[in-house]
């Protein structure tokens, strides 16, 4: 019976410390959408979203931070510092409540309570003009799997400080049944799922109406075409996502429509600046650069790993083997393609073509040139897709000591938006689809020689949305629409 009895209250006691935790997640919950909506202010825990998520969703985000920070994460620490942030003064900002809660329990000694606590972290998020954000226009030219990926993205962004406004969307036909089957295909994804929003269509007026924001849907076959001012456009960034223009002539021409200040790319772009946000875009001068790429999604992926081991370990040369999901590009049954072995069934085959990764990360990363060797193999699968970096080192390294460097960079600094550290020992490509970070790193993968120096590190990235996700970072640096942040 004393056993019983035990196990009963063992029972009832854990059942109870739960349900705890499901009350401070919904108070956490509440004041997310108070802070987003009231304040645009964003918390994420540990850069991972918060918005829209539900009661479990948040208790599963802080049970995994406790397996990247190697510290606890308290939802009941997180769900109080939220509630002392809607007391502050602060300025439009995104704040990394995990990293917040993390700081807190380490060092809470040194403070009074988590207000004081709070004050001293946050200086220079007062809530002043200097702080204020004037919304940029932007105009989606193409609407394939990145322009309808990057329109849900601005449109969900909206609210969080409004720094991009989605106001146009430019195809080559724009007829009532072609609006009709694009609206469709923004709500419905094969891959991604249905799109958490509401979108209407309003045909006598050429709009696509989502979330209650207007996307005008304009006709035009080059990018000079449009007089985007005539749709109350002005200022606007053009992110090209077609594809068809790919250098700075053929990309200038989008200068030359009226209402168009800034260009970028959605694809490796010749003679204009490819950068992978995170690790160069601070090399350019903002005011007299109007055209920029956001190079390809393999480069967003392998340069932040890439960068990292240059700067700590020394890369002396290596060779990177990306296994790739099929795209559009590809034939579904055999046929003619420009391309070798691309012709053949991309549902069926895995096909070996090239990359330009290799040479594209050393316009990111300049010192890794000619130090690098690339190839593709594209598989049978819609999205998702695999780096493999094996490397020579110039300093001696083992698989604890290059997965703690990684480790670090993906919780401080200046790529901790690109970078997922990973150590689920079964993860496999489905399960990230839909990660915010371009480069998701597997931890439990990693190879090092017995002579130390050589390694071989793998590399998971969403190579449609952990990309769009660089654009749309990209986007608001070259807008100067960029919020305090802490991260």
């Amino acid at each position: 019976m004393e056993v019983l009895d035990k196990n009963k209250t063992a029972y009832e006691n854990k059942l109870n410390d739960y349900v705890n935790d499901e009350k401070a997640s919904v108070s956490l919950i509440s004041s997310i959408g108070y802070l987003m909506f009231e304040k645009s202010i964003e918390l994420v825990l540990f850069r991972n979203p918060l918005v829209d998520k539900g009661i479990s969703e948040v208790l599963k985000l802080h049970k995994k931070a406790k397996t990247i920070s190697y510290n606890p994460v308290s939802i009941h620490d997180t769900a109080e510092l939220a509630k002392e942030i809607i007391k502050l003064n602060i300025a439009p900002s995104k704040l990394d409540i995990g990293k917040l809660a993390n700081e807190w329990s380490l060092e809470k000694d040194k403070f009074s309570s988590k207000a004081d606590f709070l004050t001293n972290k946050l200086v220079g998020f007062d809530n002043t003009e200097d702080h204020n954000i004037t919304p940029k226009d932007v105009v989606l030219f193409g609407f394939g799997r990145i322009g309808r990926l990057a329109a849900r993205e601005l449109i969900k962004q909206a609210g969080k400080g409004q720094q991009l406004r989605l106001r146009a969307i430019v195809t080559r036909s724009v007829t009532d049944d072609f609006i009709v089957k694009r609206a469709a295909l923004l709500t419905n994804d094969s891959v991604h799922g249905e799109f958490n929003g509401h979108v209407d269509v309003d045909l006598e007026n050429k709009a696509i109406i989502i979330n209650g924001q207007i996307v005008k849907m304009i006709e035009a076959k080059n990018p000079e075409d449009t007089d985007y001012t005539s749709y109350g456009i002005n200022d606007a960034l053009i992110i090209d996502n077609t594809g068809i223009f790919s250098n700075r002539e053929a990309l200038n021409r989008h200068m030359q429509a009226k209402g168009v200040s800034k260009v970028l790319l959605t694809a490796p772009g010749k003679e204009i600046p490819n950068i992978v946000y995170g690790i160069n875009e601070g090399e350019f001068d903002l005011d007299n650069e109007d055209i920029y790429s956001a190079a390809s999604c393999t480069t967003n992926a392998i340069a932040p790993i890439l960068y990292t081991i240059e700067k700590t370990l020394g890369v002396v040369k290596g060779h990177i083997e990306t296994i790739h999901a099929y795209t559009n590009d590809q034939n579904l049954l055999d046929n003619i393609h420009k391309k070798p072995r691309r012709g053949r069934s991309a549902a069926i085959n895995m096909v070996i073509t090239s990359t330009g990764a290799g040479n594209a990360v050393t316009k990111v990363v300049p010192s890794l040139k000619n130090k690098l060797t690339a190839n593709a193999v594209r598989v049978p699968t819609p999205n998702g897709s695999l780096a493999i970096l094996n490397l020579n080192l110039d300093k001696e390294t083992s698989v604890d000591d290059i997965n703690e460097i990684i480790r670090k960079v993906a919780l401080e600094g200046d790529l901790v938006n690109q970078i997922k550290y990973e150590n689920d020992p079964e993860l496999v490509s489905n399960d990230i689809i839909g990660n915010i970070c371009c480069s998701v790193f597997d931890s439990n993968a990693t190879i090092v020689s017995n002579d130390k120096k050589n390694v071989v590190l793998y590399v998971w990235y969403d190579n449609e949305f952990g990309y769009t996700k660089q654009v749309i970072r990209l986007a608001k640096y070259i807008a100067k629409v960029r919020r305090l942040i802490y991260y």
